[in-house]
């Protein structure tokens, strides 16, 4: 069928076969379908969505697009984990060598910074040396020695992502639970782990703020990976304030380190115990809570770390002193006593986007320096002139600085958030 007949049928609000489906993918790939017409099957699609079959054929079809490497047929219990994304969210560094010191193998290809929050593989090359760039061959050695290996996707892993995602972006439809799932999924997939987790989250400083979005999300991924023969399962979380004491590339991976070696800022703990509980028990691993706190408590989850880090290419000792900062510190100050009732989680983000990228030259780095640190959360409380947050900056920038300010709010009374709002299915056994 043409492309314009699908079109046709797809605006009269007819369901395309998983085959129609698969021929969009590759008329997108092979550049039968001009970008015109991408675009308005990305419209059509964002407009009615699909429903977890369709999206299972998208996911599939651009799965099928690039390489597979189906890992998972050498290492039966290979688990991967994914994040929405947020403001301090390090969990997929302490997740990934807490597992494998467990004995769970881990694989994730992970992402850049996507607005205003951070990206894992931007935090982990704050680490002098560390390489991502790891093919099959690399993942499978890497996961066979250390239990654990953590890359960005090749070129040709789901080529129609890379299509569909610039022309997401110029069409207006980034936000479609349906092309959002096909966009995740059809990488995360690709490395033939046999079980995931979802983390989801919701708040103000979440990509997806409104709890009811990110339950649908979450309930499309799960059966999506359900559709295609991967166990999953999501756990929906809170953003409504930065995650951890700190923010910023390198001072995440300071952070990740405190946790790893079984100290930390205790909701963060929290949460990375009750996503590499989710993870084992996907794939049938028998790892109860108490063995992941000694792996944290004894170090051995902190040494496994630096192993693979080191097996990527990172420089000897980097861990023995925290990762440096930028130089400038500025602190934010409660205007009045009460209690924090308010973090825009959001702003903060972009705030720390902002500064990292500098003056935004082309081809320069981000500051892994630039950072914030948390002092006061949600339901804390504070007197006049009291210390929220400090940032860290290689300048002074007072505007910055009173925009952070403007951040927080303080009220007469108010109570923390919970950390998990919900998990997909409910009862997860």
């Amino acid at each position: 069928m043409r492309p314009g007949q699908l079109l046709d049928r797809l605006r009269r609000g007819d369901e395309l076969t998983p085959g129609e489906i698969a021929a969009v993918v590759r008329g997108a790939v092979s550049g039968e379908w001009s970008e015109a017409q991408i675009g308005a099957f990305l419209m059509a699609v964002a407009i009615r969505e699909l429903d977890v079959a369709g999206s299972s054929a998208l996911t599939e079809a651009m799965l099928h697009s690039g390489d597979v490497w189906r890992l998972g047929d050498e290492f039966p219990s290979l688990v991967d984990k994914h994040s929405t994304g947020g403001v301090g969210d390090k969990t997929s560094l302490i997740i990934a060598p807490l597992l494998a010191a467990c004995g769970v193998p881990v694989v994730m290809l992970t992402g850049r910074a996507l607005g205003h929050t951070g990206g894992t593989a931007d935090k982990l090359e704050s680490i002098p040396g560390l390489r991502l760039e790891v093919d099959r061959q690399r993942c499978a050695e890497l996961v066979g020695d250390l239990g654990v290996a953590i890359g960005v996707a090749t070129r040709g892993i789901a080529p129609a992502d890379k299509i569909f995602y610039r022309l997401r972006d110029l069409t207006g439809t980034v936000p479609s639970l349906s092309l959002v799932t096909a966009s995740i999924l059809s990488k995360k997939l690709a490395t033939g782990a046999r079980g995931i987790v979802f983390d989801v989250k919701t708040g103000n400083g979440a990509i997806f703020p409104d709890l009811a979005v990110g339950r649908s999300l979450a309930r499309r991924m799960v059966g999506v990976c359900e559709e295609l023969g991967c166990a999953a399962s999501a756990v929906i979380s809170d953003m409504s304030q930065p995650l951890g004491s700190w923010s910023g590339l390198a001072s995440e991976v300071n952070e990740s380190l405190e946790v790893l070696g079984g100290g930390g800022e205790e909701r963060l703990r929290e949460l990375c115990l009750v996503l590499a509980e989710e993870a084992a028990a996907r794939v049938g691993m028998a790892v109860d809570r108490q063995r992941l706190v000694t792996a944290l408590d004894d170090g051995s989850a902190r040494r496994r770390f630096v192993d693979w880090a080191a097996a990527q290419g990172a420089e000897a000792g980097w861990d023995e002193h925290p990762l440096p900062l930028a130089p400038h510190q500025q602190t934010l100050r409660a205007s009045r006593a009460g209690a924090v009732a308010a973090i825009a989680t959001r702003e903060l983000g972009w705030i720390l986007a902002e500064a990292a990228a500098g003056d935004g030259a082309s081809g320069a780095s981000l500051d892994a320096g630039v950072a914030l640190r948390l002092e006061t959360r949600l339901g804390d409380r504070v007197d006049e002139g009291d210390e929220l947050a400090r940032l860290y900056l290689r300048r002074p920038d007072d505007e910055l600085v009173e925009r952070a300010r403007r951040c927080f709010e303080v009220a007469e009374a108010a109570a923390p958030p919970p950390l998990v709002h919900e998990r997909v299915p409910e009862e997860v056994p």
